[in-house]
Order: structure tokens, then sequence, then C-alpha cells
């Protein structure tokens, strides 16, 4: 009998967010942790706790869960190797998980949880062809290539956050041992530190008055303030715009894609993030592929990482039964 609920984590850099999620891809049930310092152990207690909460409060219970990782993982032993933004690694995550929560586990990297989603029934439905970015503490990346899912030779394939956009630009965050990557120029984490900068610079703007004031210059606060129509926010966000183009410009020249889908924190800018995106893709790819692809926010927005490891549940299941 197809199962008719599972449950979907996606685990960041900062927060994790997991739900019940039906068959439909329509979300129950919703928590959410602060993930960010976290040493291993205490990420994966977290995380078992997280998940508790939700088989408690779904009715049936869910028989199945799927984890989305902001993790290099080697699909031929199954373990987590390497995390950039977390403290994890080395660890044999869906056998762990399984043996603590006693019910089936599926795991895949975060950006092809996304994909995963975004695909099946989002912004890239109908595409043979997409390529997917989550732009939030890093930059995740998922591809689909001939309507599959794309892991690379051993599963670390599509870490297009690591893509070199400035040969001498800033160390990489985290465990990255890079310069000028997309995700130090163009994360979340990039734009609360531009938007520092801009404020600093810009006293007299809303941002400089939300920094003086002592306010968290983030990316929620500087995605309302542009919506507000603060040129020192929009400034901001322009410029990660503009970053990230330059990197999807070499992803466009280089896959192909039908549609390239933008998700994670950002997304809740919208067209502000956006437009300098497609500006930036439509100065510089190569034509035509620049003249065919096309670029969107996330469908699923925030939770799109959330809803495709319940996918990625629910795939897994049947594929057990068949």
């Amino acid at each position: 009998m197809p199962a008719r609920r599972t449950i979907g984590v996606d685990i960041g850099g900062t927060k994790l967010l997991a739900g019940v999620v039906g068959r439909g891809l329509e979300v129950h049930h919703r928590t959410q942790r602060t993930v960010a310092g976290l040493d291993q152990s205490s990420l994966l207690d977290v995380t078992v706790d997280a998940v508790e909460e939700l088989r408690q409060a779904a009715a049936p219970e869910p028989l199945a869960v799927g984890f989305g990782i902001p993790c290099l993982l080697d699909h031929r032993s199954g373990r987590a190797l390497m995390s950039v933004n977390l403290q994890l690694g080395n660890i044999a995550f869906a056998d762990v998980m399984t043996e603590r929560l006693g019910v089936p586990v599926f795991v895949d990297n975060d950006g092809n949880a996304t994909a995963l989603a975004e695909h099946r029934a989002g912004a890239a439905r109908g595409a043979q062809d997409a390529l997917v970015l989550t732009v939030g503490t890093g930059i995740g990346g998922g591809l689909v290539l001939r309507g599959e899912l794309y892991r690379g030779a051993i599963g670390f394939g599509a870490e297009l956050g690591h893509t070199v956009i400035d040969l001498d630009g800033p160390p990489c965050q985290g465990n990255c041992p890079n310069r000028g990557c997309v995700e130090a120029l163009a994360s979340g984490t990039a734009l609360a530190r531009e938007a520092t900068r801009i404020a600093g610079e810009r006293p007299d703007s809303g941002l400089g008055a939300a920094l003086a004031a002592g306010h968290p210059v983030a990316g929620p606060l500087v995605t309302e303030l542009a919506h507000d129509g603060d040129e020192a926010a929009l400034e901001a966000l322009a410029l990660i715009g503009a970053r990230l183009g330059v990197a999807i410009s070499s992803f466009v020249n280089i896959f192909n894609p039908q549609v390239v889908v933008i998700g994670g924190g950002v997304i809740g800018a919208g067209e502000l993030l956006l437009a300098p995106v497609r500006a930036e893709v439509a100065a510089r790819a190569l034509p035509p592929p620049r003249d065919e692809v096309r670029i969107a926010g996330a469908a699923f927005g925030v939770e799109a990482g959330m809803i495709g490891a319940a996918v990625l549940a629910f795939d897994g299941l049947a594929a057990r039964e068949s």
C-alpha cells in the first residue's frame, strides 16, 4: 500500500525545517530548529527531537523519513563525508537515523532534494533539463539532466555553489578551501555582509538606521526594507543578484537548461533578486541558450528542500515495494 505521509527534513547551515507531507505534497505539520554552531552529536539530537515531535503530531504516523543535508554524500558507501557549513561528516547518516528513529530513512544532498521537489511539482515541472540553486547560509545546487537527477560519478556532483567567479576573491566560508566561490560572494551570508557594509556607508538610509539601532542586518530585514523601497537595501540585493547572474551565465553555457530555479531564504526578495540575475545572464551567456532559458523562483519557496526530502522518502519506499 503506498505511503500516505512521510516526514521531510531539510537541514541547512543555520536552521532545520521539517514537516509531515502528504502524497499531494501538502504539508500537514511543521517544525523548525536552530542548528548553527552545533557539534555533530548535538545536531543529531536536535534532528531526532524535531522528527519525534512531528511523529507525535501526525495521524496516521508517517511511514518513512527523508533528509536533505548540506553534505557531500558518497552513494557507494552511504556516508556523509563533509559539510562546508555544519559540523557534520564521516557518518553513515541514514543508518544512524534509521537506528535512532526505527523507521526507514532516505538521505540525499539538500540541493538534490530541492531539485527533486521543483522538478516533480514546482517551477521545473515538465523540464527535461533544469538547474536549481538554493541560496541561504551557503549555496547548494541540483541538476536534472534528461529528466533524471544527476549526482555525478559517486554522489558529489552539482556543488554549484563552489564555482569560482572571482580568481582573487575572498576566502570561501566554512570548510571550503577555495577563494572567490559564488557561495562566498552571493549567498545569504554574503548578502548580510554586503548589506552591513552598505548600511555603514549610507547612514541616512533605512538600512543604515536599522544598523544604528542594533538590528541584525540579515536577509529578511534587507528584503523587507527593499520591498519598502529603501535604496540601500535594493542596492544590496542587486549586487547579490548580479553575482548570481555571473555564475548562472556559466551554468547556462555549460548545461543549456530549460529552466534555472532559485530557492532558499533569499528568494523572498522575488523579482528584486531575479531581475538583476536575468540582466546578467542576458548580457553574458551565449546565444541561443540565454534566449531559451527561463529563470524562476522556487515554487515551494523556502520549503522546497523539506518537501523534496519527503518526496525522497516516498520514492524510496516505492522502490522497496516494487
